[in-house]
Parts: C-alpha cells; sequence; structure tokens
C-alpha cells in the first residue's frame, strides 16, 4: 500500500462514521497530513447542513495550532471530491484555496450535476497540485448508494430475507405467532441495524397483513428508514403498526407488475436506498426484473418448516461477497454484477 493509499483509507474509515446520518449527501472522510507525513487533521461530514469532512479536519488541525503555513506545506485527503457549490453550507474547494494548501488527493469524483469535476477544476485552476483516482474503486463503494441514485436515477436496491435451512420463508399456517422468528436475536439486531444504515423499507401488502411488522430499527440505535408499502388495493387501514407514528410512512397504490414504477416513484421521493423486505412474491419480483444491487440472506440453521412459503431464488448474474456466522445462523451477502 503507497502511502497515498494508506491516507486514503484512513478517510474512507472516518467517512463511514457518518453511515445511515448524511442523507441526502455522500459519506465523506478528510485528512490533513504534514510535510513529515504526520496527520494534523481529521474529519467527518456526520450531518446535511452541518460541516462538510475537509471543513471538519481544518478545524481539528486549526485546534491543534496549525495554521496557513502548515496547510501550504501540506496535503489534504477526501474520499470524495470537494464540492464548488453553495448548498446549506459555503463550497468546500473555495474554502481550501482560501486556507493556503499546495496539494490536495481526491479518491473518486463527484457524480452530482452541481459538483461533476467542477471543485477539482476549482482547485486546479487556483494553482493547487490535485490527485484523482486513488483507491477509486474503494471510494466508489463506500458512496454506491449516493452514486447509484444521481448516476442510475434509481435507488440503491438491498434485497433482505429470512428463512429456513430448508428454504421456506414462512410457515404454511401462523396460527397466533406474527411473525413467525426463522432467525437468533442476533440476527434480527444485525438487520434492524441495516434498517438504521438505509433510507427506506419496502414490504408489500401481503406481509403487513400477514405479519403486522412495525419495520423499525428499533433494536439498534439510528433513525427508523421510511416505511414504504405496496398497496394497490388500499386494504392498509390505521390499525396497522406501519401506519403508527414511529416513523414516517409511503404507501404506493402499486402492484409488483411493474417493478420499474415502483424503483421511479421512490426516486421521485428522494429515497437513495431501500431494502425490500417481504414477502417472497415482491423480492422476488425485483429479481426477475433485475432491478437490484445487493441480497442479504439470513438463514436460520436450526428451523425446518417442511412446507410453507418458499423463499426467493436469486438469478442472473451476482456474486457472493460475504458469508459469516452469527451465533448458530447464517448470513450470505451477495452482489450484482
Amino acid at each position: 500500500m503507497t502511502t497515498e493509499e494508506k491516507y486514503m483509507q484512513r478517510c474512507l474509515q472516518l467517512a463511514q462514521n457518518g453511515l445511515g446520518t448524511t442523507y441526502p449527501n455522500p459519506l465523506v472522510g478528510s485528512v490533513i497530513v504534514s510535510e513529515n507525513d504526520q496527520i494534523i487533521g481529521e474529519g467527518w461530514h456526520l450531518k446535511s447542513g452541518e460541516p462538510h469532512a475537509e471543513v471538519n479536519a481544518v478545524r481539528d488541525a486549526e485546534k491543534k495550532g496549525y495554521d496557513g503555513d502548515a496547510f501550504a506545506k501540506a496535503t489534504l485527503y477526501v474520499n470524495l471530491e470537494p464540492c464548488s457549490h453553495t448548498g446549506k453550507t459555503p463550497p468546500c474547494a473555495t474554502m481550501i484555496v482560501q486556507k493556503g494548501f499546495k496539494k490536495v488527493v481526491v479518491g473518486t469524483l463527484d457524480p452530482h450535476d452541481k459538483v461533476a469535476g467542477k471543485g477539482v477544476a476549482l482547485l486546479i485552476e487556483a494553482g493547487i497540485e490535485v490527485i484523482v483516482g486513488v483507491l477509486e474503486n474503494e471510494c466508489n463503494d463506500l458512496n454506491k448508494r449516493f452514486f447509484t441514485f444521481h448516476s442510475k436515477q434509481r435507488p440503491y436496491v438491498i434485497l433482505k430475507w429470512a428463512e429456513t435451512s430448508d428454504g421456506f420463508i414462512a410457515p404454511e399456517t401462523k396460527n397466533e405467532q406474527k411473525p413467525v422468528w426463522i432467525t437468533n436475536p442476533y440476527s434480527r439486531q444485525v438487520s434492524h441495524q441495516l434498517r438504521a444504515q438505509e433510507n427506506a423499507i419496502l414490504v408489500g401488502s401481503k406481509t403487513v397483513i400477514d405479519d403486522n411488522p412495525s419495520l423499525t430499527s428499533r433494536d439498534w440505535s439510528g433513525d427508523h428508514p421510511t416505511r414504504v408499502v405496496l398497496d394497490s388495493r388500499n386494504s392498509i387501514t390505521s390499525n396497522y403498526k406501519v401506519m403508527d407514528d414511529a416513523a414516517v410512512t409511503l404507501k404506493l397504490e402499486l402492484s409488483t407488475s411493474n417493478i420499474l414504477e415502483i424503483v421511479n416513484e421512490l426516486y421521485k421521493n428522494n429515497i437513495q436506498s431501500v431494502i425490500i423486505e417481504g414477502g417472497t412474491t415482491t423480492i422476488q419480483s425485483f429479481i426477475d426484473a433485475g432491478l437490484w444491487d445487493e441480497a442479504f440472506q439470513f438463514m436460520g440453521t436450526d428451523v425446518l418448516f417442511h412446507q410453507g412459503l418458499k423463499a426467493p431464488v436469486l438469478s442472473g448474474d451476482y456474486t457472493l461477497i460475504s458469508r459469516k456466522m452469527i451465533a448458530n445462523d447464517v448470513l450470505k451477502i451477495y452482489r450484482k454484477k
């Protein structure tokens, strides 16, 4: 790993501190490295409307007594191109010029049409040496939600389900237990962590009627996702938990017969990422339409239903990127190529 890659890796680590809180902004971390190869300032973006990563890194360095003379000899690293426009905060590229930096290392360019190379151009015009593309793939992957939303005009789609070791997502009959748990409490906590990290969670009306889920991240610290319910027959009343005040709920009078229309509607509602959580028909419809990016398959190895509702089946070109045990459960994560 080169020196530049080492410090860009640190930017990525810092940026992850904002996972689940920066929406609609991307995840960004920044470090300032002195001429004698020491980090003198670090920062990350935490929330929309609050200072960006570069500003926080500069403030961190200034608190330690560093000023323009030190910045002129230092290098500023940031995983995403500095913004060049005034939004809720002033442009970071202008701030970098004003602070006197002579060298900036950028992980990847920003696809947002208000930036898209303009930030780097501003720095170069000011006489700053700019290096772009350090750990570019890793930087792109970190902001896969933001990049997908702005480049493909749709949310980043994550499929998620739990299945028994014999391949069922629900038993033939549920009696009084709603829902029927397939995985252990630790897996459910991981599931709620995922909810806290993403913008929205989507289910079909049958899942709401059968299980009456809350669809919140109550077992993990963080914001609740926007709850999206496909309700083409307008059958979900205020009596169901998804209609309470615990989180925002968006009802779409659409069916799984047109996944593209659903995705377009989510985009219109500025949803950058969505978890498709149920049921099998809804999840399988996204798979069959080829409109998914990642899939989280939880398997309860100690649970057998023998018969019931079959679990979704992935198809197309995809790869297994992770497999881990959560106590006695197995979590497999797939990514569509």
